[in-house]
């Protein structure tokens, strides 16, 4: 019975617990970031104010019950000496990432203009591709040229942003590669509040958004690919507080991941993230939406597409010229040219929803 048990729990560990930098177990069940959707009509505001936030629950944070030192310097985090939160959130239809980092530290390190300063690194693997990502990290870095493996590799599938916390006199951020213009309008925008000094103890807010990209090249956003976010699709992110607490250190006090420390050059040591759908009371329990798409403008051939939610158990289609459908999905010919008011009507279990657009469909 004991050679059982003993077998069990083998086999049983690795599912239970992660191994840090510094050899250490800790318990993982699920290492999994969630990351809410905000509703479109409740997009939170850029103004370093965390009330918009409210409404995201609790299981979405990411405190500092996560954090390791991957370094070993420091077998346990000090919350009295740095303590924070993390919570990510996307809206559907926007390719961006929306942040609040909240933050504790009884030193604030941010008198100098250069990374001897606190810092909250982020990584984001918009593709999930995994793999190297900067120039040191060059799969063929003992063939290339140091420089031709920064301005055509570093940062440009993955991205890294070195955030000052916070920032004063200078930009927001780093974005660290040969894409600076990611951390620019239209592509990120960041705002923050305190009221400490350096080297104060004190709280911190930091919200912002960035766009993940595909790819991000040093020519600019002529040819970047910017990551389509979609629900429960997954994309890798990460991110550590780099802490100072002496401005005349040599070395700083602490680096603190939610993972590898080489997450900040390798996509594949970087956390899973899931893009979650919305919560259950944002959500109309019917509601009509629909779609369409014109196949053969010759023929005047038009597809219309159900994308309705909720349980729909009868659609109506009314064309816009005096023809209907009872389909979900329907083709439908136009027999003249002309601009069609089309509504969808849909019902069900919990009521009825209609849709209607003026002048959409548009045929000639």
């Amino acid at each position: 019975m004991k050679s059982f048990l003993l077998l069990f729990i083998l086999l049983t560990l690795p599912g239970l617990f992660c191994m840090t930098g510094t050899g250490s177990m800790y318990a993982q069940v699920d290492s999994t970031i969630r990351i809410f959707q905000f509703p479109a009509n409740m997009i939170p505001r850029i103004d370093g104010n965390a009330d918009d936030w409210k409404m995201v629950p609790k299981r979405y944070i990411v405190g500092s019950d996560q954090l390791s030192e991957d370094f070993g310097k420091i077998p346990k985090l000090d919350t009295n000496d740095l303590n924070i939160s993390v919570r990510v959130g996307w809206v559907k239809g926007l390719n961006r990432l929306y942040f609040l980092y909240e933050a504790y530290d009884n030193y604030w390190d941010f008198s100098k203009m250069d990374l001897h300063h606190d810092i909250f690194e982020l990584v984001v693997d918009g593709d999930y591709s995994g793999g190297p990502f900067i120039d040191r990290f060059h799969p063929n870095k003992a063939k290339i040229d140091p420089w031709d493996a920064y301005f055509t590799f570093h940062g440009v599938q993955a991205q890294n942003y070195h955030i000052f916390t916070p920032w004063e006199g200078q930009d927001w951020c780093l974005a660290w590669g040969c894409e600076s213009w990611v951390k620019e309008m239209p592509y990120a925008n960041a705002a923050q509040s305190y009221n400490f000094k350096p080297g104060q103890p004190g709280h911190y807010t930091l919200e912002f958004w960035i766009t993940p990209f595909d790819y991000a090249g040093a020519e600019g956003p002529s040819r970047a690919v910017e990551s389509v976010l979609k629900e429960n699709k997954k994309i890798g992110l990460c991110w550590a507080v780099i802490d100072w607490d002496d401005v005349n250190a040599k070395e700083k006090h602490g680096f603190w991941g939610i993972s590898k420390h080489t997450m900040y050059g390798n996509a594949s040591d970087m956390r899973t993230a899931v893009l979650m759908p919305l919560e259950p009371q944002y959500v109309k329990k019917i509601d009509a939406k629909w779609s369409f798409k014109v196949l053969d403008m010759d023929r005047r051939l038009v597809a219309f597409q159900d994308q309705s939610v909720g349980k729909i158990t009868s659609w109506k289609w009314d064309f816009g010229d005096g023809k209907e459908s009872t389909e979900q999905h329907p083709l439908h010919v136009y027999e003249k040219p002309g601009l069609y008011i089309v509504a969808l009507y849909v019902e069900g279990p919990e009521g009825k929803s209609r849709l209607s657009k003026v002048w959409d469909v548009a045929i000639r």
